[in-house]
């Protein structure tokens, strides 16, 4: 299987610059997985498509505005890092731009000595290691210096750094939003708690595998990145007796799906665990712990796309995704959403 056969071309219109006013109010394009059969809606009317004892999976993942522009100490030269992990204590993965000028022992200095990097370590594909010199409490700082990390399609500037954020975001520790959870608001999740609608809260630190594109022409040949994941014990006993009862369960999102099937395909039950997750999910994938997918449109050539393509098949999405430009949805991140059920 290639990654050509998941390209497909997109109308750089189509690409979401800006979240809309409401949330809620973007539009819903509803797949069944079987038969690839399509029906469209918006978003806050997810509720009508969700069933009393049905399972919702959201990923409470926080943000950090991780983008920090400085200019290193001795030729003042601008340099941008992107935090994408924290290694320990004040040691950071970043993303580093331009990788070229950085070497072992560069110091670069943020908002005028505020905040300062030592780079311990340079590794491949623009990554490295660095240090964080600094007084006081560091997050604090990084709220002052920092912007949201957006990604590089997104162009205009985002005049509310909340928008690139879920309602109940909690967790502190990502350097992406997960996406597909940008719709909910807080008024929409009560009303489908109030349906019976059990709202679970899974963690996973979006880190570089989203910033990465597939290079490799084989697909299986293509090497996740390393995330954090975390599945609480109340959320595992939820999860189980759902199971075990026969209930749907629903993922918000790739980034809960990673967290669900990873457990599932590691200890065949839902447990409370934490670690490090690597699994990349194509077609002919055995899920076994997710029914259904709510989730936004996907980059063509992505992992995003490939693992959305595994629920259904690559026929289906690619057919959904020709309707969805046909009808001019929104794109990407800040994009329309789709519920694959």
């Amino acid at each position: 299987m290639t990654t050509q056969e998941f390209d497909y071309e997109l109308p750089e219109s189509l690409i979401a610059q800006t979240p809309l006013k409401n949330r809620s109010d973007s539009k819903l394009l509803i797949m069944d997985k079987k038969t690839g059969s399509l029906e469209e809606d918006i978003f806050k009317n997810i509720i009508n498509y969700l069933k009393p004892g049905d399972c919702l999976v959201l990923n409470d993942t926080k943000v950090i505005p991780a983008r920090i522009i400085g200019e290193k100490v001795d030729t003042s030269a601008v340099i941008e890092l992107l935090l994408l992990k924290n290694i320990e204590n004040d040691d950071w993965q970043c993303l580093s731009r331009p990788f070229k000028r950085l070497h072992e022992g560069t110091i670069i200095s943020f908002g005028n000595g505020l905040l300062k990097a030592k780079v311990m370590e340079k590794k491949e594909e623009g990554l490295v290691i660095v240090r964080f010199l600094y007084s006081g409490i560091f997050l604090e700082i990084l709220e002052k210096l920092g912007t949201m990390p957006l990604p590089p399609y997104i162009h205009e500037k985002l005049k509310d750094q909340t928008r690139y954020q879920t309602v109940y975001a909690k967790n502190i520790g990502s350097s992406a939003a997960p996406t597909a959870g940008l719709h909910f608001t807080k008024e929409l999740l009560k009303e489908i708690e109030a349906k019976g609608i059990e709202l679970i809260y899974v963690t996973l630190h979006v880190g570089l595998g989203t910033f990465r594109p597939v290079e490799v022409e084989d697909i299986t040949k293509h090497k996740m990145h390393r995330e954090y994941y975390i599945l609480s014990k109340k959320a595992a006993m939820k999860l189980n007796a759902a199971k075990k009862e026969g209930r749907k369960i629903y993922a918000v999102g790739t980034t809960s799906t990673r967290v669900l099937e990873t457990v599932m395909h590691k200890y065949n039950e839902f447990k409370a665990t934490s670690g490090n997750t690597d699994i990349f999910i194509y077609p002919g994938f055995e899920f076994q712990a997710i029914d259904g997918l709510i989730t936004n449109f996907h980059l063509p050539k992505s992992t995003l796309l490939m693992l959305v393509s595994a629920l259904s098949s690559k026929e289906n999405i690619l057919n959904a995704y020709k309707y969805a430009i046909k009808q001019q949805y929104r794109f990407f991140s800040f994009g329309d959403a789709m519920f694959i059920k």
